[in-house]
């Protein structure tokens, strides 16, 4: 199958018109996927809280393993079956705990993914919400080291991927929730589930996705359609799960013996919205000279390629534009082919 691979980013916390909400840069993704055949992905844009959806054509892998790819440190190896282990954060009340755990059997009844085993934290994890000055959603996690041991005693029980449920604090500030809830500000939790995510994947190095507890607010009917995905359900794991369970192994590119499905060699283009230039899975394609499809994507950050003035920077008014790009590489058509005017050929001779 001719492919053209290619890396689909939305940075989380950013509030991107498309794709920071739940899981509404889903619908994209499947449009890239089909016009480049081979799409690497994130959760952010995959997870939609109870709505997702597999794709053959599109690889699921979270954001520092996705940095680590388009640095060209590992490969990516499809799988049939993760076997997902999932950690429970101890503080994580006893009902909801419960939910959870119906929420993992009916994945295994109904979708027939292979949820394996779970482990609660010895203590519980402490999540900490921080919103900076520029309004990026931010956070930290006060015991680290409580979350790495529990996914070592995971893998040690065989998990291939691990899902991670974490406890996050009922006092955040409601009006910044229903901000977001109506389509109108920043996800306040979306920047500390990266950490959490980081964490694992860097220490680790297993597939890895997270999905926040939280209790049931009140009805708001204002919700911005972009949000409703979240709203449908009492817990948001249902898509991690189902992301988790084929998602590709991480293949460290010094193991001689290890082939994989997507080398990052092959890489061609990296979708991101217009000002959020400034990612490391960004900066790496550009040394590497890739391709940068840069999308009109409203969010708060300012980082353009006035910065970084790179020749290969192609700037597209929406995602429909972008895969009409990745296609034009994939079948290799001149873009300046298609598009108005059209200049003539320079003359570069000496007697120009």
């Amino acid at each position: 199958m001719e492919i053209s691979p290619t890396i689909f980013i939305v940075p989380t916390g950013i509030g991107c018109e498309v794709g920071g909400f739940a899981g509404d840069a889903l619908p994209t993704a499947k449009l890239l996927a089909s016009a480049s055949g081979c799409l690497i992905t994130h959760p952010n844009v995959m997870n939609g809280g109870n709505l997702s959806e597999k794709d053959e054509r599109i690889f699921y892998v979270e954001g520092y393993s996705l940095d680590r790819f388009a640095r060209g440190e590992i490969g990516l190896k499809s799988v049939k079956q993760n076997k997902i282990g999932i950690i429970f954060d101890s503080d994580i009340e006893h009902q909801l705990f419960l939910r959870h755990l119906q929420v993992a059997d009916a994945c295994v009844a109904t979708l027939g993914i292979n949820v394996a085993s779970y482990i609660r934290t010895k203590k519980p994890l402490g999540i900490v919400l921080d919103y900076n000055s520029s309004n990026v959603s931010g956070g930290l996690i006060e015991h680290p080291d409580v979350l790495i041991e529990a996914g070592k005693g995971l893998i040690d029980n065989g998990a291939t991927a691990i899902a991670v449920v974490a406890n996050f604090p009922n006092d955040s500030d409601l009006k910044q929730t229903n901000n977001y809830r109506e389509g109108k500000g920043v996800d306040p939790i979306a920047g500390v589930e990266a950490v959490i995510s980081h964490l694992i994947s860097k220490y680790l190095k297993v597939p890895c996705a997270h999905a926040p507890a939280l209790n049931p607010i009140e009805l708001n009917e204002k919700l911005d359609p972009r949000a409703a995905s979240e709203e449908i359900g009492y817990t948001f794991l249902p898509s991690v799960l189902i992301g988790l369970s084929n998602a590709p192994n991480l293949v460290e590119l010094n193991n001689a013996n290890q082939m994989v499905s997507v080398h990052p060699d092959q890489l061609e283009s990296i979708v991101v919205p217009d000002g959020a230039l400034g990612g490391e899975a960004v900066l790496a394609c550009v040394e590497r000279g890739l391709n940068i499809i840069c999308v009109k994507n409203q969010n708060i950050l300012n980082v353009s390629n006035k910065l970084l003035n790179y020749p290969n920077f192609i700037k597209v008014n929406n995602y429909l534009e972008a895969a009409g790009t990745i296609l034009s590489f994939k079948k290799g058509i001149n873009l300046k082919s298609i598009r108005r005017p059209l200049n003539s050929i320079k003359n570069v001779g000496f007697d120009a």
